[in-house]
């Protein structure tokens, strides 16, 4: 007897040891559980403007390219996935905030039988509600609901950070495909003036003023223009049809639409980056994701230790019921009733609430160190781009100056070729050097627009925590 007494203050104990667990926020950058330098170590983009990186693929003179990270948005198998996990999470939060409130079924029976051998037949009618409601006193609902609605929040958070990857993507393989284009129109060049120096070559040697081992090079010269020209065509080719896998465009269509801008190479629109590094990670999707996973960790763990705990349910229900007996006799009422008060004691299951608990406070453990590892990589990335954005600026005026130097000395050689007086090797050296200054300076333009395309990926993308709650409505 003692021992029911004293099971409601065990309960009462249980309950108020239970509240003392609370869900763990995630670690701000910076702070000692996720440190951040406090600034960046890698030079800042200059000349920028500090408009909204919302509206950075707008800034683009390259309407095509506009077009086709539009496409690909629609095309995306990742992001239809991506959207598929905002579904099933926002049912998860739907449900986890539904364990909170009390449950009503509505319940109607009918019947008709004889429940005696020597009573009439009769038919029985009934109608009534029926409810549940779990108290919830450990926090085991509350922390599931946490849980859930973290989840959700992370699930809206991968969704954008996987259209800025695509997005990226598709511009990143646009770029290249036009500084490929722009390749083949200088290895057309540089074939074309291979054969020329092939004929002009085959006209000195009839006449005497060259040996016949200076065609023989000639022609194995413009003969390696050409295949030098066919492989980088190849190249053109299958970026293209890389673009039709990315986006779902049609592939005659999409060369016609090509041709309008041939060699020419989208200039983006320069930004600014904020001096301090916390302030860019905060507007990175994927480490709001990472943050949420550690919320929804650590609301998991809260809930599977109050598993632990006793449950307390409250049932009742109300109905009216009719009871109708050949022979005219009928009686029919209201049947209501409040209970039973239930309490659920776990007292022995092999122990597997432990293990779960257990298992759970890893869970979160292990979500810390990947939200922190996660810090690590974007500082990574920022300054990657940063570095590589100063490296091409640097390096494209030094590029420039050597183009124009060897285009002038491959003039001056060929020109000393026609009147006799340079050998066909000199003019092959300086021939290669020109179209090697050419193709260097081709592939720094491509590097510097994909390097501001890098570091509008590494920070975010215009996203910010902001907006979540306007697109998920929560």
């Amino acid at each position: 007897m003692n021992a029911l007494l004293s099971l409601p203050w065990a309960v009462l104990a249980a309950a108020v040891l239970a509240g003392c667990a609370s869900i763990a926020p995630p670690p701000t950058p910076g702070s000692a559980e996720a440190p951040v330098a406090a600034r960046w170590h890698a030079p800042l983009a200059h000349e920028g403007t500090v408009d909204e990186l919302t509206r950075w693929w707008a800034q683009f003179d390259d309407p095509l390219m506009l077009g086709l990270i539009a496409d690909g948005q629609y095309a995306s198998a990742t992001l239809a996935q991506a959207f598929g996990r905002i579904a099933d999470a926002q049912a998860a939060r739907i449900g986890g905030m539904a364990a909170l409130l009390p449950s009503l079924d509505a319940v109607i029976e009918a019947s008709r039988g004889r429940s005696e051998v020597a009573a009439p037949v009769a038919s029985l009618s009934s109608a009534g509600l029926q409810a549940s409601w779990e108290l919830d006193l450990f926090g085991a609902n509350r922390a599931g609901a946490s849980a859930a609605q973290a989840q959700l929040e992370a699930r809206m958070a991968g969704w954008h950070d996987a259209r800025v990857s695509l997005a990226a993507e598709i511009a990143t393989t646009y770029v290249e495909l036009r500084a490929c284009e722009a390749q083949v129109v200088q290895a057309e060049f540089d074939a074309e003036s291979r054969r020329e120096t092939a004929r002009l070559t085959e006209l000195m040697v009839m006449g005497g003023f060259q040996a016949p081992a200076e065609a023989d090079l000639a022609r194995a010269s413009a003969a390696q223009g050409q295949v030098t020209l066919a492989e980088q065509r190849v190249q053109c080719a299958y970026l293209i049809k890389s673009l039709v896998a990315l986006t779902a465009r049609d592939e005659p269509v999409l060369r016609k639409q090509l041709a309008d801008a041939t060699a020419q190479l989208p200039q983006p629109a320069q930004f600014r980056v904020a001096s301090v590094p916390a302030q860019v990670l905060a507007q990175r999707p994927d480490i709001y994701a990472a943050a949420r996973d550690v919320v929804a960790a650590s609301a998991e763990s809260v809930q599977a230790q109050a598993l632990r705990w006793p449950r307390v349910t409250l049932s009742g229900n109300i109905g009216s019921t009719r009871i109708a007996e050949e022979g005219g006799v009928s009686s029919n009422g209201t049947l209501w009733s409040v209970g039973p008060v239930a309490v659920t004691l776990p007292l022995f299951d092999g122990g597997t609430r432990r293990a779960n608990a257990e298992a759970a406070k890893v869970r979160y453990e292990v979500a810390s160190v990947v939200y922190a590892e996660r810090l690590r990589n974007a500082i990574r990335e920022v300054e990657t781009a940063l570095v590589t954005l100063q490296s091409t600026a640097t390096r494209s005026d030094d590029a420039r100056r050597a183009l124009d130097g060897f285009e002038r000395s491959y003039l001056a050689v060929e020109s000393r070729y026609r009147v006799g007086s340079a050998s066909l090797f000199e003019l092959e050296d300086a021939r290669r050097s020109k179209v090697a200054a050419e193709v260097t300076l081709i592939e720094l333009q491509r590097e510097c627009v994909a390097s501001w395309i890098t570091l509008y990926r590494a920070v975010g993308g215009g996203w910010s925590a902001a907006e979540l709650n306007e697109i998920s409505g929560v």
